[in-house]
C-alpha cells in the first residue's frame, strides 16, 4: 500500500487517481525559497519514487509567482555538508523519478527556476518569467544544477549570459524556443496539465518508466556529472570569501 504524503510546510500534495498534484507554496501563497522546502524537495522525491500510486507528478505554485524571493536567514548555521547532499538529490530526484512529470509555471520564477523546468511537459501563464537571481547577480556561484538545467535547454551562450547578468525569459520568448510547450491562463494551468496528465496515467507503469527512462538518460547524466561539483564549487566559494550563510560540518557529522 502507498504511505500518505508527510505534512510538508512548503509542498501541498492533493491526490487525483494516479495523478499527484505538488505544490510549492510559504503560507498558501507563492513560494519564499529557503532551508525548509530545500529538504523537502528531496523528501517529495523520496516519496514518489517509493509511491505504488502515483504515475503522473504535476509540479508547480501557488499564488501569482512561482518563486522569486529567498529567506537567506533560514540557511544561517546550516551545514554545507548538508546543503550538498540535499542539493545533490533534489533536483536530482525530481529528474530520477520514474514517471512523467507535468510542470504548471503560475508566474515569475526568478528564484530557482530550474525546478519545473525539470519536467517533461512545461505549461506556463503569459505572466510568468525564467530568471536566476539567486545566485551570481548575488555573488553567489550558480552550480546546484541551475546551470546544467538552463545551458541543456537554451544553449551555452545563452544560458551563460542570463546566469551572469539575472535577464529574465518571458512566457512567450520561452515558448518560441521550446522551454515552454504551452501558455494557459493562470487559472487553467492546473486542469490543462491535469487533462495532460489522466491519459499518462492510464497507460501501463511499465509503459511510463521506460519511456521516461529512454527520454531523459541524457539530462540524467548530465546532473550526474556536473551537479556534484558545481555544488562543491558554491562551497568553496563561501569558504573562501568568508560568508557565514552557512557553517561547515562538525567532525561527526555523517552523511544523510
Amino acid at each position: 500500500m502507498s504511505a500518505p504524503p508527510p505534512p510538508w510546510k512548503n509542498i501541498a500534495v492533493t491526490r487525483h487517481g494516479a495523478v499527484t498534484e505538488a505544490l510549492v507554496h510559504t503560507d498558501g501563497g507563492p513560494l519564499v525559497y529557503g532551508a525548509t522546502v530545500h529538504r523537502e524537495i528531496v523528501e517529495l522525491a523520496d516519496w514518489l519514487r517509493t509511491d505504488e500510486t502515483t504515475r503522473v507528478l504535476v509540479f508547480g505554485g501557488t499564488g501569482d509567482r512561482f518563486c522569486t524571493e529567498i529567506d537567506t536567514d533560514s540557511y544561517r548555521g546550516e551545514s554545507w555538508h548538508r546543503i550538498w547532499v540535499e542539493g545533490r538529490r533534489g533536483p536530482a530526484g525530481l529528474l530520477d523519478l520514474d514517471i512523467p512529470m507535468i510542470a504548471a509555471v503560475n508566474g515569475p520564477a526568478t528564484y530557482h527556476s530550474e525546478l519545473p523546468m525539470l519536467a517533461d511537459i512545461v505549461l506556463a501563464c503569459p505572466e510568468a518569467t525564467f530568471a536566476d537571481h539567486a545566485h551570481f547577480t548575488k555573488g553567489i556561484v550558480p552550480g546546484d544544477g541551475v546551470q546544467t538545467v538552463w545551458r541543456n535547454l537554451v544553449g551555452p551562450s545563452r544560458a551563460t549570459y542570463h546566469l551572469l547578468t539575472g535577464a529574465e525569459l518571458d512566457a512567450a520568448e520561452a515558448r518560441r524556443i521550446g522551454v515552454v510547450h504551452e501558455i494557459h491562463p493562470r487559472a487553467e494551468l492546473l486542469a490543462r496539465a491535469h487533462a495532460l496528465a489522466a491519459p499518462m496515467a492510464a497507460l501501463p507503469v511499465e509503459t511510463l518508466m521506460y519511456t521516461r527512462t529512454a527520454l531523459r538518460a541524457p539530462d540524467r547524466r548530465l546532473f550526474s556529472e556536473e551537479l556534484s561539483h558545481g555544488l562543491a564549487l558554491a562551497g568553496l566559494e563561501m569558504f573562501l570569501t568568508g560568508k557565514r550563510t552557512v557553517s561547515v560540518p562538525e567532525a561527526h557529522e555523517g552523511p544523510r
